[in-house]
């Protein structure tokens, strides 16, 4: 566990409203929709990022975003997170209270993705200190695990316009974190990891969106060497995962799945040729 903690405010907000809306036969429905806002980071006063989130978790996304891009690299170093959505802003405050912070990050890079991310270009620096130690796994556990996570999704299936991550071990979803930007909730869970000093050497990580070369590197930032996904990889994406060791599986859903790198890592206890009833 870390040894020391920030202080964090509590200013998760629900992640849907109820607007109206007119079907095609005239009649006036009420209906819950995703409730995207816009949240503006500044560190030690200097203004980092503006992200699209749904606003439940703001103070771990803060976190994990500030981890996952390298800025901080000891928890201890933060004195405080506070969020104010008066004025859509999550103020970190450092004990160091640095002013090179504009010197420090570099170039921005704009990246693929729902709700649109960004990282900084230093982030793609230092790769092979991200290698990660491969795992053995199950197709049997891949099977349960995706069975088990379709019970989850509940702001998807209320209101759709939202992606899903879950930090998993073996066949048990330890946190799901839904948001607009799969990125962000990739964010939130870095940020409750490093919070609470969950290791992710044994962990595997499951997002409906597609694995990119920013999930990639995130996911070698938490040191999860499993990446779980229901959509399809770019090329970069997959480039990045060799490189760096992580296991990638793709197009993950019911039975099916296919696995891009470290598939010698992979078990396959199942015999499918056998009918099911």
């Amino acid at each position: 566990m870390p040894s020391s903690f920030p202080e964090l405010s509590q200013a998760g907000l629900p992640p849907t409203v109820t607007i109206s809306a007119v079907d095609e036969y005239h009649n006036v429905q009420e209906m819950r929709v995703a409730d995207e806002r816009a949240l503006t980071i500044y560190l030690d006063s200097y203004e980092i990022v503006t992200l699209m989130t749904l606003g439940t978790q703001p103070e771990l996304l803060t976190l994990g975003y500030l981890k996952n891009q390298g800025l901080i690299k000891d928890i201890s170093e933060i004195r405080s997170v506070q969020v104010d959505w008066e004025v859509s802003a999550a103020a970190v405050t450092t004990y160091a209270n640095r002013d090179d912070w504009q010197e420090k990050l570099g170039p921005r890079i704009v990246t693929t993705g729902c709700g649109q991310g960004t990282v900084f270009g230093n982030i793609m620096e230092n790769l092979d200190e991200l290698k990660l130690s491969p795992v053995r796994i199950r197709q049997s556990e891949i099977y349960a695990l995706l069975k088990k996570l379709n019970a989850y999704n509940d702001v998807y299936k209320n209101a759709g316009a939202v992606h899903g991550c879950a930090l998993c071990m073996g066949t048990e979803v330890l946190v799901f974190v839904e948001d607009v930007g799969r990125h962000n909730a990739v964010d939130a869970i870095a940020g409750r990891m490093w919070l609470e000093g969950i290791e992710g050497k044994d962990k595997i990580f499951y997002t409906t969106g597609r694995l990119t070369s920013e999930m990639v590197i995130k996911i070698a930032h938490m040191r999860i060497p499993t990446l779980l996904s229901r959509s399809g990889i770019t090329q970069m994406g997959y480039e990045l995962a060799n490189e760096l060791n992580v296991m990638m599986f793709s197009r993950a859903k019911g039975r099916h799945f296919l696995i891009y790198t470290g598939a010698d890592n992979v078990e396959f206890d199942v015999d499918l040729s056998a009918k099911t009833r």
